[in-house]
């Protein structure tokens, strides 16, 4: 193996060594319980609170509409499950996009079998979600949408400000899912118009098992883990205070960082995009052209399988993914790729390169020049490519 390039930031992300720093004496030195009443314990809480402060900064929220969660997916499904079980009384219709992450598409399943209704908005071929369309399955009994902010799979940016225009006319709560979004783009809850935001402290160089939820002040929503009074009673249990100040670190440095990075990553990401459509012929570039998240490039190669490509590309020490990383061992077409239109045969070549703050143009140039010979191999030995035909 000559090198490692990683490009699979979109599954998990390398923490900033100042986030390492910031939390690790929460493990030994201030070891305490955040509830209790002495220095071991009112040094953590001081901590937590600050962290709270630091992320509401980044997104320009409230500390106090601020609620720590173990991981993006939990904050997805309180989201989901929480507004629904709050305003049930009020009606049963939930309204969300066909292309959401498993943490809310999985939620609404569930919910379902409480016969719950949800409507499952089609996209375009880019991966959008029409606001006129989110308005037409309005109803009396609506009481959520779920529409996420940037696409897991293909890094498209949805137009949840005009989604925000309607819901907030029908006074109807609007839960965006920004778990790939924050920390890499500007990310403003009041611009944005959401009552409810997503994030996820792994995919934005924070620590593992770090989330949270953001819960606009007045937002009706039921706790899902039952116990103790922390987070403002809607999460029960002792909180992750290493996990937790890590987050607020990142928070911290992502605010310093993004608007040089979102330059430079978009321009690699541009860089490669060129590059592999230039040498590869039969390859797709999948999401917007434009409104796109700087570090996402997914392509679908024909006549090739994304679990031959990972492994090849593995064997070279580039390291990208087929599908999100909570899918990637279904072996099946990507849900995301399949509603944009994208064929099941053609969707089954599937690889997304996610850039980060590590990623080089040495990194970019060795992808551009390793992946061609692979997909020439690979397709040499396909039955179905026309190349191979007599």
């Amino acid at each position: 193996m000559n090198r490692i390039v990683y490009l699979d930031h979109a599954a998990s992300t390398r923490p900033y060594p100042e986030v390492i720093e910031a939390l690790q004496p929460f493990f030994l030195e201030h070891f305490g319980n955040p509830s209790s009443f002495h220095v071991f314990g009112t040094v953590p809480k001081k901590a937590i609170e600050q962290a709270r402060a630091e992320m509401a900064d980044l997104i320009n929220a409230k500390p106090e509409e601020i609620l720590f969660t173990a991981s993006g997916t939990e904050a997805n499904n309180l989201a989901v499950k929480g507004v629904a079980m709050a305003m049930e009384k009020k009606g049963k219709h939930i309204i969300t996009s066909a292309i959401e992450h498993y943490g809310v598409h999985h939620s609404c399943k569930m919910m379902e079998k409480s016969d719950f209704e949800i409507t499952y908005l089609p996209v375009d071929e880019y991966g959008m979600v029409d606001p006129d369309e989110v308005g037409r399955a309005i109803r009396k009994d609506t009481i959520l949408v779920s529409v996420m902010l940037a696409n897991h799979e293909v890094g498209t940016i949805q137009p949840i400000r005009k989604i925000a225009e309607i819901t907030r006319e029908k006074k109807i709560t609007l839960h965006a899912d920004a778990r790939m979004a924050v920390g890499h783009i500007p990310v403003d809850v009041e611009a944005l118009g959401v009552d409810l935001l997503t994030i996820s402290g792994l995919h934005f160089y924070g620590p593992k098992g770090s989330g949270a939820l953001f819960i606009r002040k007045g937002t009706r929503i039921q706790p899902l883990i039952h116990g103790g009074v922390q987070e403002q009673g809607r999460r029960a249990g002792t909180e992750d205070v290493p996990a937790i100040v890590g987050l607020g670190k990142a928070a911290v440095m992502a605010k310093e960082r993004i608007p040089g990075e979102m330059k430079r990553i978009a321009a690699l990401r541009d860089k490669l995009e060129k590059g592999l459509v230039g040498q590869i012929d039969e390859l797709k570039v999948n999401g917007h052209p434009e409104k796109r998240l700087p570090g996402f490039l997914n392509v679908c190669v024909r006549y090739v399988e994304g679990e031959g490509m990972i492994m090849m590309l593995v064997s070279k020490g580039i390291m990208a993914a087929s599908g999100s990383a909570c899918s990637s061992k279904a072996l099946k077409a990507s849900h995301v790729l399949t509603a944009m239109g994208v064929d099941h045969a053609t969707a089954q070549g599937s690889l997304l390169f996610s850039l980060g703050r590590e990623t080089t143009e040495e990194d970019i140039d060795y992808v551009i020049a390793e992946m061609p010979p692979i997909i020439k191999r690979l397709r040499m030995m396909s039955p179905i490519y026309p190349g191979n035909r007599s």
